[in-house]
Parts: structure tokens; C-alpha cells; sequence
């Protein structure tokens, strides 16, 4: 399991804040990934359709975020703050660990479990991940590092189902070295001095936690398809 796992245990609270630079991070928890319960139960595969559940999420996962270059690397080549700029380059390279890291969980669990609808599963996702990209790009000065900061912000909660689907097929979890929550609040500050650039990095922060629950209840759906396929 990741060793900042307990980072998303944190109360939202803890985020209780006017400085919108702390304001993301209790959205992420509060929005996206930490706060979904199918997510939750991707954590303790005891059912007779864990494998398949499991599965189904890396595979989903990697269709979302397991292209280069992907949401971190555009914000970067899109932030006006030199400083905030080579933050993100180091958390891009981080991120290209997990992408790795993803790419393997992929190749050992085989194919995307059938299910119903897979067709528009597909046609779903993609078009989140055009959603995502089309954020990341933005030339609204804030949303593409908020959408950069809220992806690897979520992935404290997201790595460990993806480290729980290592063990379950026989890969070995790499240790996750994207930085503490201490950093991102730098970055952000530091991208955002304006009242403008923050409202559009809490923009892009909202929708990708808005596509992460997205994806989460389709899985959701796909799961509670198989039980009668």
C-alpha cells in the first residue's frame, strides 16, 4: 500500500480555509475519488467478482489517465509562474512512474472483463478523457494547474486500489513518490495570485473531481451489470 495512504484520510475539515490554494484539497476529498463508496470497496476484494471489478478499474483508469502526454504535462507547458512551472515538470515526472506502474496492471490483468454496454463504456470515457484534456489545455490562466493538481491530488486515493489490484495480480506496487499536500498548496499559490486565477483554478479542480466520480459510477454500473450477464 502507498505510504501516504492516510492522506486521504484526513477530514475535510482540516482544508477549513479562505485561501482558495488550501480550498482544493478539501474539494478532492470531499468530490472525487476518496469520497466514493464503490471506490471504498475496490479496497478489500473479498467478493466473488473482485478480480473482474478490479480489473474493470485499471483498465478504465488507464484508458483515463495512461496516455502521454497526459493532464500534468499540458498544465505545465501552460503555467505563467516559472517556480510553479518546475514544481509541476517534477510532478509530471512523477506521475510517469504511475503511468508505468498502470501500463503493468493493465498487461496482468488481462482483458477488460465482458460486460453489457462496453461499446458505450468506451464512448463514455473517452469522452471524459477529451473533457480533461480540453481542461489541461486551457488558456484560462488557473484551470489547467487546478485540473493538474486535482488529478495528483486524487491519485492519494486512487493509488491505493491500484496497489490492492497489484497484489491480486501478481505485480509487485512501486513506491508513490508525487509530493506531500504541503507542496501542492505552494504550487498553487505561487500559479494563482490573482482573485481570477484562483476562481479558475477551483474551476478546474471541480471538474475533475466532477469526472473522477463520473468514472467511479460507471464502474459502479458495470459491476452490478456483470452480476447478471
Amino acid at each position: 500500500m502507498s505510504e501516504r495512504v492516510s492522506m486521504v484520510e484526513l477530514s475535510t475539515a482540516t482544508f477549513a480555509t479562505n485561501d482558495a490554494a488550501m480550498k482544493f484539497a478539501g474539494l478532492v476529498l470531499r468530490e472525487a475519488t476518496c469520497a466514493h463508496p464503490y471506490a471504498a470497496s475496490l479496497l478489500v476484494l473479498d467478493s466473488a467478482e473482485a478480480t473482474r471489478n478490479a480489473s474493470d478499474a485499471v483498465h478504465h483508469l488507464s484508458m483515463l489517465h495512461g496516455r502521454h502526454p497526459g493532464v500534468i504535462d499540458h498544465a505545465s507547458a501552460r503555467t505563467a509562474s516559472d517556480a510553479a512551472r518546475l514544481s509541476l515538470f517534477r510532478i509530471a515526472d512523477a506521475f510517469a512512474l504511475e503511468r508505468e506502474f498502470l501500463a503493468r496492471l493493465v498487461v496482468a490483468a488481462g482483458p477488460i472483463p465482458s460486460t453489457p454496454g462496453q461499446a458505450e463504456t468506451e464512448a463514455s470515457v473517452i469522452a471524459q478523457r477529451h473533457a480533461i484534456e480540453m481542461l489541461a489545455q486551457s488558456d484560462r490562466q488557473g484551470c489547467a494547474i487546478g485540473a493538474a493538481l486535482a488529478v495528483a491530488y486524487d491519485w492519494y486515493a486512487i493509488r491505493p486500489i491500484l496497489d490492492v489490484a497489484a497484489i491480486r495480480f501478481g505485480v509487485e506496487p512501486p513506491r508513490m513518490v508525487l509530493p506531500d499536500e504541503a507542496e501542492y498548496v505552494d504550487i498553487a499559490r505561487r500559479a494563482c495570485p490573482t482573485p481570477a486565477t484562483e476562481r479558475a483554478m477551483l474551476f478546474g479542480v471541480q471538474q475533475i473531481a466532477t469526472q473522477h466520480r463520473g468514472l467511479w459510477d460507471l464502474l459502479e454500473v458495470r459491476a452490478k451489470a456483470r452480476l447478471h450477464y
